[in-house]
């Protein structure tokens, strides 16, 4: 088999997203299937471990990805090339969202004797890439970030087969039913319950606490069963907005566990957040509170039922902040939990907005 790199640095959602340029890569050529390396960064890896078509993942930090970034030594530099050398590589395709660069990983890899290299990159790329997709009417900054990264992968010769439909796709989900049974119930069976995952990494993304406990009371009031999630710093967050009636699942499962959860679940309210991929990827409809820091038609959660809430063209829009720039936080702060679960009665009766599809496209 060729064995093709394919690289995404950043974090979890992001990592979810390049699921279907992965299997595109996986494929191969005429029949003829690749071994795949996945090279991410340690805040993604927990999400490569979940994809269809990965046979290796390598780890590392990259100096102009994550943040707070460790710092350029010749030694950092001499892990990834051994990595890429021990992996016997013949071949890269590099994703990057639009305002990364695939040009300082090319270089790494020029010297790691990677001969072919594929990437997307406003600047000229002189004999560090030999496939360069450059923005225009057929690359258009304005897309799904799967739908950039299949692009890349077209363009280094590769594409989906015929019955992969390009959506995130996940799997090796383990069974939590001690965790989703409902009190009382048999054999571990689960009644039908919603989710509301209330933290994110960026505070700029966040829905505000006290919001999300009413959200919480509201679903419950409503007849919903809810259960709570979140990561292992997220316990106190968790139980405050879980309440006495929610079911709180703070730090109690690790990535692929909170898939299974999702994957259960009638629908997930969340912010723009790693979840909200993986709800995608498991076909669970989403409620996402989504700040316009940046543009939902690039990161909306994709190919999956969806409610969009927050205002898209807020003062903060398009800014890239992690922390709000505005006082307030009005884009997501100004929606009401009653709207939310007005959108969880919609997504789980099976009628989502329309007004959701004009708010993605015209973000």
């Amino acid at each position: 088999m060729k064995r093709v790199l394919v690289v995404r640095l950043d974090s979890v959602g992001d990592v979810l997203l390049a699921g279907p340029a992965i299997r595109a890569v996986k494929a191969g050529i005429n029949n003829e299937p690749n071994h795949v390396t996945l090279l991410c960064g340690r805040t993604g890896s927990a999400a490569a471990a979940l994809l269809p078509g990965v046979d290796q993942t390598l780890i590392w930090d990259s100096p102009w990805i994550v943040d707070p970034a460790p710092p350029v030594t010749q030694e950092h530099m001499n892990v990834l090339q051994d990595k890429i050398c021990d992996a016997g590589i013949d071949e890269a395709v590099i994703l990057t969202s639009f305002h990364q660069s695939p040009l300082p990983l090319a270089l790494i890899l020029r010297l790691a004797g990677v001969s072919r290299i594929t990437g997307a990159s406003v600047d000229y790329a002189g004999s560090l890439l030999d496939v360069r997709l450059k923005p225009g009417e057929d690359f258009p900054e304005d897309q799904p970030e799967a739908e950039r990264a299949l692009r890349i992968a077209d363009a280094a010769g590769y594409r989906p087969e015929p019955h992969d439909e390009g959506r995130l796709a996940v799997h090796n989900l383990p069974d939590v039913g001690h965790l989703t049974a409902a009190p009382g119930s048999e054999s571990g069976e689960s009644d039908p319950y919603v989710v509301v995952h209330p933290g994110a990494a960026v505070p700029a993304r966040t829905f505000p606490p006290l919001h999300h406990k009413a959200v919480v009371e509201l679903l419950i009031a409503a007849g919903y069963r809810v259960l709570v999630t979140g990561g292992p710093g997220e316990k106190d967050l968790t139980a405050m907005v879980a309440g006495p009636d929610g079911v709180d699942l703070g730090g109690r499962t690790d990535l692929a566990g909170l898939g299974s959860i999702l994957k259960g679940a009638a629908a997930v309210v969340t912010g723009n957040t790693g979840p909200a991929h993986l709800a995608a990827a498991v076909g669970t409809p989403v409620v996402c509170l989504f700040a316009p820091v940046v543009p939902a038609i690039r990161w909306a959660p994709y190919k999956v039922p969806l409610e969009l809430l927050g205002n898209q063209h807020a003062p903060c829009r398009d800014t890239r902040a992690r922390n709000c720039p505005v006082p307030g936080h009005p884009c997501l702060s100004n929606v009401s939990p009653e709207e939310v679960v007005d959108a969880v009665v919609r997504l789980t009766s099976g009628v989502p907005s329309l007004g959701t599809r004009r708010k993605v496209r015209n973000a």
